[in-house]
């Protein structure tokens, strides 16, 4: 937890916006997954790219959904489901592994973080 923690204060002191450095490690932990390659094998690399995630993940959502939390009820309540999703399919890659947990992983952290970009994606 504290290495996530650290690549977030990391990245939050290059001047960025709680967002743009919310994006940033969402798109790094996407990108750790990325590099697993197509094919996704149970060993040292997959642990720590799903437990970086997990941190990442661990973090967000501590911070969307605690009781003081500015965001919007229907926004903390949507990082609740995705979080609860995100844990569940980290826990389920770690299990047994498949190319197609890891894509549903990337592409969440990539669309979260073009979301906090501003970015709404193609057809928005």
């Amino acid at each position: 937890m504290q290495y996530a923690a650290n690549a977030y204060a990391k990245v939050a002191r290059v001047a960025l916006s709680p967002r743009e450095a919310e994006a940033a490690v969402l798109l790094k932990a996407a990108g750790r997954l990325q590099a697993l390659g197509p094919k996704v094998e149970m060993g040292a690399a997959l642990n720590e790219a799903l437990t970086f995630n997990q941190r990442v993940w661990t973090i967000l959502a501590s911070a969307a959904t605690e009781p003081s939390s500015p965001l919007p009820i229907e926004v903390r309540n949507g990082m609740a489901q995705l979080s609860t999703y995100v844990f569940h399919t980290i826990v389920d890659a770690m299990i047994e592994p498949t190319a197609k947990k890891i894509e549903s992983l990337v592409s969440l952290n990539n669309h979260i973080a073009a979301g906090l970009q501003g970015d709404a994606g193609p057809g928005a």
